[in-house]
């Protein structure tokens, strides 16, 4: 009944489909998902010949994370982009089971007799959480929990105050932005404790919300933090500082996440 009166539709291009909540033909095959050559450390894809010259990508040399890797389920793209605007800004909230199954995918199996890590969305300010009705990073995060990818723990993080949009903003205004904005909530650190964590975010882009989050976490205990998200902004295909003709930018490190709207 719901499809004669609301027929499936792509909802990234609006073309008819099979069923609710998936993608066509098309824009399934131009998602651009991770692959290698990647950094050893951060999984950033990198050239060929930047592999050749070094495991670890120009960022992570500049900068070790205190993170213990990243999983993305897409690049960054036109596809990923539509998806996380209808989602996020479009209020489209049924698109979390789409999102949550690709991320999911991405995601080891835990083995059988290994405690399964905690599921750790990045947090939004209350005013924030008021404006826009729900926490997308929460929500993906639950669709891993339910595919048997960890135990969510929703509310581990808080964020203290409230932050300016940092879509238009470079890594160094970012990092001041976040000073001192996210802890862990009173009462969670026993939860966090000695626990491996996969932190759960839609979109990476310069890393400094999820630097603040993941040194939040290690700094109250946690043993290690991995970070998940749908998908990740790259700049120049991760290639190393010298194929960049050795202009680094210091401000961003992604051209798209002074443009990217909402991205984190």
């Amino acid at each position: 009944m719901v499809d004669l009166v609301y027929p499936p539709r792509c909802p990234s291009c609006g073309v008819a489909v099979a069923e609710q909540g998936g993608l066509c033909v098309d824009c399934w095959s131009e998602l651009e998902v991770p692959g290698e050559p990647a950094c050893s450390c951060c999984q950033r894809p990198m050239s060929r010949v930047a592999k050749a010259k070094s495991e670890i990508c120009y960022v992570c040399n500049a900068k070790p994370p205190r993170h213990s890797g990243v999983i993305a389920a897409t690049l960054y793209g036109d596809v990923s982009r539509k998806l996380i605007l209808t989602f996020k800004h479009g209020g489209k909230i049924a698109l979390a089971p789409l999102l949550g199954q690709i991320l999911a995918a991405r995601l080891p199996v835990i083995e059988e007799g290994v405690q399964a890590p905690l599921l750790v969305p990045v947090p939004l300010h209350r005013w924030r959480l008021w404006q826009r009705g729900f926490n997308q990073a929460a929500l993906i995060a639950k669709e891993l929990a339910n595919a048997e990818k960890g135990e969510l723990l929703v509310d581990a993080l808080v964020r203290k105050k409230q932050t300016p949009s940092l879509g238009g903003l470079g890594r160094e205004e970012r990092e001041a932005a976040l000073a001192g904005a996210i802890s862990v909530r009173k009462g969670r650190k026993e939860l966090i404790s000695g626990r491996d964590v996969i932190l759960v975010d839609d979109v990476l882009t310069s890393g400094a919300t999820s630097d603040a989050c993941v040194a939040a976490l290690l700094d109250n205990g946690a043993a290690s933090v991995r970070i998940a998200c749908f998908a990740r902004v790259v700049d120049g295909q991760g290639l190393a500082a010298s194929d960049l003709g050795g202009k680094f930018r210091s401000k961003s490190e992604t051209p798209e996440a002074e443009t990217a709207p909402g991205a984190t």
